[in-house]
């Protein structure tokens, strides 16, 4: 073990979030159908460093789950009102508003438990998206979540203008991966008087990269235009200041770092100073909790995101939210989860980088014929969440399907993006050291194997 990676793991006993782990159903090996580990290790965890794209499952969130079907079963509708666990299907939502707004660094008021990404992308748009003739282009990242561009372009068309126009992508330098935060805020100061929206990830789902919200909303602002933020990729991952950073809007799922269950419930945060702005797709759930019930026929909001609310709140999949979102709260929130992410995914990167298959990221592009891998996530901490994305070398030549194929038959669960990149996310609630050390060991192993088997044709669509 190189020395550059022993200053990453701490002491035995020094450790104290490593307890966390007891806390998650790790799948094992056999149930990820891992084919080439001995069989001393069939019924052993997986190394499962997927939490980017799906977080383990919470045992809270299982017990959770099954106290709501409980209820129903011998509650039926006066669960609404009438709950054994207090936690009545009214008001549940509420219960996890709390805990929404220490995560992202909000006022209670400022956030809502509800919906999906997308769809509560669409309603957040439909409010603070609001073209002119002079204001009318959304700035983004290039290559940003599919379901954000789609969400962007039918939102531009919807207003009678053409996207390929009204949505301005702001792409990386040539030869790099990442924004540059000089860039970003330079396209602000030059396109401002044009920009209704700028709308960015927090974190960049193919990159890793996270991005400067605090300087970047303060640039749009500065230019008077609105900035709203998808941190689907950092919710749960990286600590957030929304409230005072002045955010406008937000939203983010909760099935990655938040651990709440494959297309869980979604959040938003409204800043306070939209509190009273007009809805435009009211619900019920939206309405005044105090006469909610009475079913007036005007519809009287609730002031602050939750006046976004629209229907009632899927119960089941709420529940699975609290599961995971009392293990943040027992484990100090984000304070201490994001000091243990930093040294994980510092440990994952010096193990990558002692390999004899690392190539620096700068000498990576061109006539590069033999195996090997970089990282395009920045190398800088404070520009990252837990995530590495690892590019894999020749670009084009069909080594990252073999990679990902290979760590899969060896127990080590990771997510690929065509064409070359396979992301790794050690997750601080759940992952070890031991686990970020298998994964590089494994690593090595199967690109010793694509070496030896020799490189095909051009298989970048494989």
């Amino acid at each position: 073990m190189s020395s550059a990676a022993d200053i990453f793991k701490p002491a035995p006993g020094d450790d104290p979030l490593r307890a966390f782990r007891a806390e998650f159903a790790i799948p094992t090996n056999r149930q990820m159908k891992a084919t080439a580990v001995g069989p001393e290790l069939a019924d052993a965890p997986c190394t499962y460093l997927c939490g980017n794209s799906l977080g383990a499952q919470p045992r809270r969130a299982r017990q959770l789950v099954q106290e709501e079907l409980d209820v129903w079963a011998t509650q039926g509708v006066e669960g609404h009102f009438d709950h054994p666990h207090g936690r009545d299907w009214m008001h549940i939502a509420d219960t996890v508003h709390p805990v929404f707004a220490e995560l992202v660094g909000a006022q209670e008021s400022e956030v809502a438990c509800m919906g999906t990404l997308t769809a509560n992308l669409h309603l957040l748009l439909n409010t603070f998206y609001r073209p002119t003739t002079a204001r009318y282009k959304i700035l983004c990242e290039a290559r940003a979540f599919p379901s954000d561009q789609y969400a962007m372009a039918s939102q531009a068309a919807a207003h009678g203008l053409d996207p390929a126009t009204a949505i301005l992508e702001l792409a990386p330098r040539a030869g790099e991966h990442t924004l540059r935060t000089s860039d970003i805020l330079d396209a602000i100061t030059r396109e401002g008087p044009s920009l209704a929206l700028v709308l960015f990830s927090g974190v960049q789902y193919y990159t890793g990269q996270l991005f400067a919200i605090e300087a970047i909303t303060r640039a749009a602002h500065a230019q008077g235009c609105i900035c709203g933020w998808d941190l689907a990729h950092a919710a749960g991952n990286v600590p957030l200041a929304l409230h005072d950073w002045g955010v406008d809007f937000a939203a983010w799922c909760t099935y990655k770092y938040l651990n709440a269950g494959p297309g869980a419930i979604g959040g938003i945060f409204v800043h306070e100073r939209w509190a009273d702005e007009p809805i435009r797709a009211a619900g019920w759930w939206g309405h005044d909790a105090q006469t909610r019930f009475a079913m007036p026929a005007t519809f009287a909001r609730i002031r602050g995101a939750q006046g976004f609310q629209q229907s009632n709140p899927s119960v089941l999949a709420t529940a699975a939210l609290l599961g995971s979102l009392g293990v943040f709260r027992a484990a100090g929130g984000m304070g201490p989860l994001r000091a243990r992410s930093v040294r994980l995914t510092g440990y994952l990167e010096a193990l990558l980088r002692a390999s004899r298959f690392f190539v620096d990221v700068q000498a990576s592009e061109g006539g590069r014929t033999r195996v090997g891998v970089t990282i395009i996530t920045p190398a800088d901490a404070a520009e990252r969440g837990a995530q590495l994305s690892l590019l894999f070398l020749p670009v084009g030549r069909g080594v990252m399907p073999r990679v990902l194929q290979g760590l899969g038959e060896r127990g080590v669960v990771g997510d690929s993006r065509r064409p070359d990149v396979i992301r790794l996310a050690p997750c601080p609630l759940y992952n070890s050291w031991e686990d970020v050390e298998r994964a590089v060991s494994v690593l090595n192993e199967v690109l010793e194997v694509v070496e030896l088997e020799g490189l095909g044709g051009n298989e970048a669509s494989a």
